[in-house]
């Protein structure tokens, strides 16, 4: 049964995760909490009891992994793809957990020091939020008729302990070599659930799901009727084949007027996009973005708040555009997208390696997409040719 509200509670809730986030919990006294709460310390006590109780409390109310389980769950009878569902989960999880490194750090680093009924508290309520992410693989698996290597709970524990992890790794140190950036992690594990844990069926293991012309370019004329931001990142996305994490990262400055400069590659912007011209090199959707800029904000693309956008806004924008549209095309097609469009038009596979920055194991996919295309079209040329008469 939730707490019922009380004013009292939840200021003091409300100043802990203040301080706990700013300071981290070792630093952070239940006096420092009180003042901010404007309650004396004993009224503290009364209701948490330490320290630690509050601590649990805060975790408990602010409900990250609940609230984003109970999301996941209400997407299992969507018609989207499961890749796309545990990405945007990972990611969601992943910008919640950025909200709060102190708290995360402080909570990893002393859980030792918890009373055993704080410690059995906390896990109970990892356990309780673990159920959600276990309720949707297990509704996907049934409905999809997969054969899982582990139970749903399983592969929900290991989904969250490996989120937490990497959070853990990245907040306590920027030094490691673990992977290249968050979108590499976040690409690999959800690989290594479909492919290891999950096996999907074949339409979905194959990785390659480039999207129709006439998708395309319904998706770009969405953005544009949204406006001139939506419109921009939508041309980069098809025609520069970036992720949503390279397109947050960008500035302004790393746009040229043919190429877009990322720290360790150059990538092309293209002027026609499966068949239709998307402007010239100085004037196109992204060129007419930047020239309605009047700020001086680096970030290239930016959210309601006037804040660098994230993720979580891109995908929002893009779900928007694809509402309504069959199979609910995912934000990942549009970079599947560009590199069969560019292996279809003839670039070879060293040369998209070398834009891609990927090995030619992970780009032969793409390569056998667009022979199979270019094979079909040659099919339908072939078969509406005019026959030669019989001698």
């Amino acid at each position: 049964m939730p707490t019922p509200r009380n004013p009292t509670r939840q200021r003091l809730i409300q100043a802990a995760l203040e301080l706990f986030t700013a300071n981290g919990i070792t630093d952070t006294t239940t006096k420092q909490i009180a003042e901010l709460a404007d309650v004396n310390e004993v009224t503290l006590f009364r209701h948490f009891g330490n320290k630690h109780g509050l601590l649990l409390a805060a975790i408990e109310e602010a409900a990250v992994f609940t609230q984003l389980g109970q999301t996941l769950v209400q997407r299992a009878n969507q018609a989207d793809y499961i890749d796309q569902a545990l990405k945007e989960y990972a990611i969601a999880c992943l910008e919640a957990l950025e909200q709060v490194p102190e708290m995360v750090r402080s909570v990893v680093g002393e859980a030792g020091q918890y009373p055993t009924e704080n410690r059995e508290a906390l896990g109970r309520g990892l356990t309780q939020a673990n159920r959600y992410v276990a309720e949707y693989f297990d509704q996907v698996i049934h409905r999809r008729q997969m054969q899982p290597n582990l139970s749903a709970e399983s592969l929900a524990s290991l989904l969250n302990g490996m989120l937490l992890g990497y959070a853990v790794i990245e907040f306590t140190s920027e030094f490691h070599e673990l992977w290249q950036s968050r979108d590499d992690f976040l690409t690999n594990l959800v690989t290594l659930f479909l492919q290891g844990a999950i096996q999907p069926t074949n339409s979905e293991s194959s990785g390659v799901r480039d999207l129709p012309a006439d998708i395309v370019h319904l998706i770009l004329q969405r953005a544009k009727k949204q406006g001139i931001q939506d419109y921009a990142i939508a041309y980069v996305l098809f025609g520069a084949g970036l992720s949503a994490q390279e397109i947050t990262e960008l500035t302004r400055s790393d746009c040229h007027s043919k190429q877009i400069q990322l720290p360790t590659r150059q990538v092309p912007l293209n002027q026609w996009i499966l068949g239709k011209r998307y402007g010239s090199y100085t004037k196109n959707p992204l060129t007419q973005w930047l020239k309605t800029r009047k700020d001086l904000l680096p970030a290239l693309f930016l959210n309601a708040e006037n804040q660098p956008a994230t993720e979580a806004d891109l995908l929002q924008y893009w779900n928007h555009w694809v509402e309504g549209v069959s199979n609910q095309p995912t934000i990942e097609q549009a970079y599947q997208t560009w590199c069969v469009d560019l292996l279809t038009r003839g670039i070879t596979i060293a040369d998209l390696k070398i834009l891609t920055q990927q090995p030619e194991a992970k780009l032969q996919p793409f390569v056998d997409r667009a022979r199979e295309k270019l094979a079909l079209e040659q099919v339908i040329r072939l078969d509406q040719s005019p026959r030669l008469s019989a001698k």
